[in-house]
């Protein structure tokens, strides 16, 4: 479906598409293309500036289905002082919203329907949603999927991908794109490692093969490992993003 719609058209992928796709030589369908992509690159501006008048620092948090996007949310407010709330993009329901809601955590649900990624239109469209909130952080949980929201930029300042243990080790090889734009990639279940066949070693060793000076922990919300070197990661993040700006704005549930 993206190599007939597009979403997979970047600069540094059209050249391969095209001869692997003979339907996109069509130069109307490239023209149409190349205006949706810069058309949503503006819109990308306009979010950026957005997220900075109010002195927030945005996070693009991909990942397949089931990695443990939403439960990393659910519990990241016990480990950071940063006040955060969430844009949710999804094909259908507002589960994961809900849960968010639930723990107090302001949220805003995305219904893609059959769209298999986010693109700077939704994410700007939920910002008005949520305009008028004092945080220090905006995630946009991006659609499950390893594929297509690596080739959006939807406003954010940095691109996080999460890997689950029970996904195995190969995934990082298999969606190069995906891990090669992330600014942080975060193992996550990993307290599950001693009941799968995942290897901690391959799964680095292709990771740096593809990135090779992106920063990784690993996490897990059971028993809490890595969450601390996470939330220290925001914070320097947003720091330096901010730093002659006030943050870590009391966080949710505490006002």
């Amino acid at each position: 479906m993206c190599k007939d719609c597009g979403c997979s058209l970047t600069q540094d992928s059209m050249k391969d598409t095209l001869r692997q796709n003979p339907q996109l030589q069509d130069p109307k369908t490239l023209s149409s293309i190349h205006r949706i992509l810069a058309r949503n690159d503006s819109e990308a501006v306009h979010n950026r500036r957005h997220f900075e008048a109010g002195a927030m620092s945005a996070y693009n948090l991909m990942s397949s289905p089931g990695s443990g996007k939403t439960s990393l949310l659910e519990y990241l407010g016990q480990f950071t002082p940063l006040s955060f709330q969430v844009i949710e993009g999804d094909l259908e329901t507002s589960r994961d919203a809900d849960r968010l809601l639930a723990r107090g955590i302001k949220a805003v649900q995305i219904q893609t329907g059959s769209a298999c990624h986010l693109d700077a239109f939704m994410v700007h469209g939920a910002l008005h949603h949520l305009d008028g909130n004092r945080v220090d952080i905006t995630f946009v949980e991006n659609v499950g999927n390893l594929v297509c929201p690596a080739s959006y930029d939807i406003g954010c300042h940095r691109n996080i991908v999460l890997v689950s243990v029970p996904e195995g080790d190969d995934k990082i090889a298999k969606y190069p794109v995906m891990f090669r734009r992330a600014d942080l990639v975060l193992i996550s279940k990993c307290d599950l490692l001693p009941y799968f066949d995942f290897s901690l070693d391959e799964a680095l060793t292709s990771l740096h093969a593809i990135n090779p000076k992106v920063k990784v922990i690993q996490i897990s919300i059971k028993d809490g490992r890595g969450m601390a070197e996470l939330a220290d990661w925001l914070a320097q993040d947003h720091g330096q993003r901010f730093a002659d700006q006030p943050h870590s704005r009391q966080r949710q549930g505490e006002r």
